[in-house]
């Protein structure tokens, strides 16, 4: 079967992104990114790892990943699966809550995989509608959706009930050494050196604080920066430079894991609905 992968921004509401695609052999690296990711599987079995457990989403069931969480993506059968997907900032989600008057500004989604066909069916509604760039319907669909959503799946945020984790502190100054960082990362040693701490014991908090260790970590945030780079129409190569990475095609390896497309495909869509059909892998 032959991999599609279409990227836009949806032609209502800025800051939704949306993804209709195919996938066989593609497999999505471990990530975090700042939107949340939802999505309907509309062929096939998507299987993915998040918040420490393996899932599968099957025909008409509903994946939902919160906003800066790990996660990744692959096929669950030899046949791949198919999926309209919605990356709904935190900003965007947070409007909606308030609207309902929800007593959380930031929704948070404990099941992973959720089957609720009049759910599934408003979404495959509302991702049509984007598509088809009908503004109205969409921008009315999407607000419904997302209410019902929230309404019926999610939940207050988690938050530790025990205070901040150990090396919490240091984890944030290396968070802050990274984000200023990007193009000459320190070693680890490094890292640990400039925020007070010793290098394994960071290392374990680190992970235990992200989800990835500080050299993963470190690729999510160029790919994230690289997606706001191209947005303003900067070429992908002068991207790639700008961001840390080797070259382009060292750009075009990591972006493609974790976006879904290409960065020249990702930038195309910026703003308006193109399609980038062709292997994914």
């Amino acid at each position: 079967m032959r991999e599609q992968a279409n990227f836009w921004r949806h032609p209502a509401v800025p800051e939704v992104n949306l993804l209709k695609a195919r996938y066989v052999t593609h497999r999505f690296t471990r990530h975090t990114h700042a939107e949340y990711a939802i999505g309907l599987i509309v062929d096939g079995v998507e299987e993915f790892q998040n918040r420490g457990a393996t899932h599968r989403a099957g025909t008409g069931e509903i994946v939902l990943v919160n906003a800066d969480s790990v996660h990744t993506g692959h096929a669950g059968t030899p046949d791949g699966w198919a999926y309209r997907m919605l990356y709904p900032s935190a900003e965007a989600m947070a409007e909606v809550a308030a609207e309902l008057g929800l007593p959380y500004a930031r929704p948070f989604f404990p099941e992973q995989v959720v089957s609720d066909p009049a759910l599934a069916g408003l979404l495959g509604r509302t991702h049509l509608a984007a598509e088809r760039g009908d503004d109205l319907t969409a921008s009315t669909l999407i607000r419904t959706f997302f209410a019902q959503l929230m309404s019926r799946h999610s939940t207050r945020p988690r938050v530790p009930s025990t205070g901040p984790s150990a090396g919490g502190r240091e984890v944030e100054a290396a968070l802050e050494v990274l984000r200023g960082r990007m193009v000459d990362p320190p070693t680890l040693e490094e890292l640990a050196a400039t925020v007070g701490a010793r290098p394994f014991p960071l290392l374990r908090a680190f992970k235990a604080a992200t989800g990835l260790p500080p050299h993963a970590y470190l690729t999510s945030l160029r790919v994230r920066q690289a997606r706001s780079l191209l947005e303003t129409g900067s070429p992908p190569a002068l991207v790639a430079a700008e961001v840390g990475f080797t070259d382009q095609a060292h750009l075009n390896r990591h972006f493609k894991r974790i976006v879904g497309v290409p960065p020249a495909a990702y930038q195309r869509s910026a703003g308006t609905y193109k399609t980038e059909e062709g292997p994914a892998s």
